[in-house]
């Protein structure tokens, strides 16, 4: 046996072949007999050689093996929504077996922050999923664009040459508000995501509602204008967090004149404005009702039930994995847009008398 780290030349004078021989056998591939096969493998695992380096392998063939996804946001953040684990959960899950590795590149945590993260510039990765972005003029679109990187944006602006995975969320929004009218609620407020990098906290101004803002934050805001709704105050949040929909919550429900009813663009956002609302001693629903956007199971926000928009989180995930492949087979890739779907709950009722 070799003193040194076996190699594959080691593998192929053990088995008396040549080095391509050798190499067809490991591959799985090509004009090999089975009993030539054998023979080489039997001579590795004697050997203690455990096959060709994948990366060097994936290299030779113009592919570094890597997916990288882009967060919408710092780490740190994004790994206590459940929105973002359970998406890439499912587009995890579809990886795996492609022998796809996974590189997380955060997104931007602060507004003084660098728009684009330095690995996204030189990382090598085959095809690129951006999280919650896709507005026409996203820097990090236009670093992977100009790296000639296929892209998949998740529920982003439709942009030439990028391929878009949403949901129908303006729809959803619409529905939950409407849902609060037919309740007979008139006097509504609505807490948005971020609007821009700026992740501004508190009440929005006109001026500010027509700044081009976030592609998610705006289909979800106009799905509430859509219904003919103009909220009584416009909350905006620096993140899908409790404690910001709990910021809100107290702000918005902490004066005499305060809204009947609050729909929220995320559940961890309303689940921050109930707890809010119980901390002010005020019932949901028969003083406030609130609705948020998701579908996460909330199962500490008990004895209460969210009436939330349902997304097919993990399916998304796993939607996202199968564009992917298609896209490193070389196949043409089409957007494709998700339902969702009104879940009732118990925190939605008629307005107090």
């Amino acid at each position: 046996m070799s003193a040194h780290r076996p190699t594959l030349a080691d593998v192929a004078a053990a088995a008396q072949v040549s080095v391509s021989t050798a190499s067809l056998a490991f591959s799985g591939a090509g004009p090999i007999a089975a009993a030539t096969r054998e023979r080489v493998l039997e001579s590795a695992r004697e050997l203690g050689y455990a096959g060709p380096n994948p990366l060097g392998r994936q290299l030779r063939r113009g592919r570094s093996g890597i997916v990288g996804v882009v967060i919408g946001d710092a780490l740190a953040r994004a790994f206590r929504d459940p929105v973002s684990t359970q998406v890439l959960d499912g587009l995890v899950g579809h990886l795996g077996p492609l022998d796809l590795g996974v590189l997380l590149v955060p997104g931007s945590a602060a507004p003084d922050a660098p728009a684009v993260d330095p690995l996204l510039e030189s990382a090598a990765m085959d095809v690129a999923v951006v999280m919650w972005g896709g507005n026409d003029d996203d820097p990090v679109l236009s670093t992977l664009q100009r790296r000639g990187i296929p892209t998949v944006v998740v529920e982003g602006r439709k942009l030439p040459g990028v391929c878009v995975v949403g949901i129908d969320d303006r729809t959803g929004m619409a529905a939950t508000t409407q849902h609060l009218l037919d309740l007979g609620h008139t006097r509504i407020a609505t807490v948005t995501l971020p609007m821009d990098r700026d992740r501004h906290e508190g009440p929005v101004d006109e001026a500010r509602l027509e700044r081009p803002m976030w592609e998610i934050t705006r289909r979800r805001l106009d799905g509430v204008l859509d219904t003919g709704v103009r909220p009584v105050v416009v909350y905006e949040t620096p993140a899908s967090l409790v404690e910001h929909g709990a910021s809100a919550g107290r702000a918005l429900l902490g004066e005499p004149d305060r809204p009947t009813a609050v729909v929220c663009q995320s559940d961890l956002l309303a689940s921050g404005v109930v707890l809010a609302a119980r901390e002010l001693g005020l019932r949901v629903p028969q003083d406030v009702s609130v609705a948020g956007f998701d579908g996460i199971e909330l199962p500490w926000l008990a004895p209460d039930e969210l009436t939330t928009v349902v997304q097919p989180l993990t399916d998304k995930g796993a939607t996202l994995g199968r564009i992917v492949e298609e896209l490193l087979a070389g196949e043409e890739v089409a957007d494709h847009e998700m339902p969702v779907s009104l879940r009732v709950g118990t925190t939605t009722g008629p307005p107090p008398a």
